[in-house]
């Protein structure tokens, strides 16, 4: 078949018309990408390390009986009833009590006061009389003597007595508390109550081998649990080991916790973060933003609608953002979402 000129210049014509409609796809579809931006401005970061652990109280004990005797569980005098779980107890507060009527009578508490009282009064009239020469000083002695003697009888059953209570031995809170039936006899050394403060907290961590020299006695340390999402304890390096292990190349240091409010809780699993130092006015941006490959650590920014990869050198890092030392301005317009898609030279559009 013989194809005329008129059927050629047609051709071409289409031919031309679809590569035109071509590239201008392609330059639509450059305008298109979407970015969201930043503008960077100084900042500050510290320079964190980040453990993690299980905290434990600070003190606790298990109390036990020193006599045996009837059981009876005392009042809390801020509710008007028996200790119950979980009640805060005060140093010195008696939680439980034992009662045995001939132990009591045994101990003759009111002969051995009686007693001690007709000890120092004839000791005060003894020493009046031996002023005026009316006695030796053998009997002012003898009078001295018994009189002490009395006191130490009448301590001595005081002490005794105080055995039939069992008192907290500091501030805490009742984590333990088993149930005896009021009346029942106990033998000594019957566990009946354990106690635990734990308005400090600590917390014992493995930390790398490479830290220790940078990690300090006294160093500030933040404190998050999952449970606490909204808040933040604090506290402070409080021990640390000389001592790295050859197996784990590590070394253990003890963080000491403030729990005031006890929104901790012995036995939780927390996260903390050891602040080693601190820098103020310098740029950081957010860690996820950061591209790695062959050519190192890039980021881009928008500028005159065109995105353009910015090679960058990381200063300070924590978990979540990092310094950068160089690669990178202050007002610059970092590009914090759609970077993902971008090549250097893109265009771009901006959005909220």
């Amino acid at each position: 078949m013989k194809i005329s000129h008129f059927h050629i210049t047609i051709l071409f014509a289409l031919i031309g018309f679809t590569a035109c409609n071509n590239q201008s796809a392609d330059s639509a579809a450059e305008v298109a990408i979407p970015v969201s931006v930043e503008d960077l401005k100084p900042s500050s970061i510290e320079q964190t390390i980040t453990t993690t652990g299980t905290v434990v109280a600070t003190k606790e004990v298990t109390l036990t009986t020193e006599m045996s005797g009837r059981y009876r569980l005392a009042k809390n005098p801020k509710t008007g009833k028996p200790f119950i779980l979980g009640d805060k107890v005060e140093k010195g507060q008696v939680i439980v009590e034992l009662e045995d009527e001939e132990y009591l009578n045994n101990l003759g508490m009111e002969a051995k006061e009686l007693n001690l009282k007709i000890s120092d009064q004839t000791y005060e009239k003894q020493k009046s009389l031996f002023d005026k020469g009316g006695v030796t000083q053998s009997e002012l002695s003898n009078a001295e003597v018994a009189a002490v003697n009395a006191r130490d009888n009448y301590n001595l059953a005081k002490i005794q007595l105080d055995k039939m209570k069992v008192r907290a031995p500091f501030k805490g809170v009742i984590t333990k508390l088993p149930y005896y039936t009021e009346g029942t006899k106990l033998a000594s050394g019957t566990e009946v109550v354990s106690l635990m403060s734990y308005e400090k907290l600590l917390l014992e961590v493995n930390l790398p081998e490479k830290y220790i020299n940078k990690i300090a006695k006294g160093q500030d340390v933040r404190v998050m649990n999952y449970t606490l999402p909204e808040d933040t304890l604090h506290g402070e390096v409080s021990e640390l080991s000389p001592a790295i292990s050859t197996e784990t190349r590590t070394f253990t240091g003890k963080l000491s916790i403030d729990n005031d409010d006890l929104k901790l809780r012995p036995g939780m699993f927390v996260q903390g973060e050891i602040i080693l130092a601190r820098k103020d006015s310098v740029i950081v941006i957010p860690k996820d933003v950061v591209i790695s490959n062959q050519r190192g650590k890039t980021v881009f920014i928008v500028a005159q609608g065109t995105a353009e990869q910015k090679q960058v050198t990381f200063g300070y890092e924590n978990q979540d953002k990092v310094e950068i030392t160089s690669g990178l301005k202050v007002n610059e317009r970092l590009v914090v979402k759609g970077f993902e898609t971008l090549r250097n030279r893109s265009k771009v559009k901006i959005i909220k």
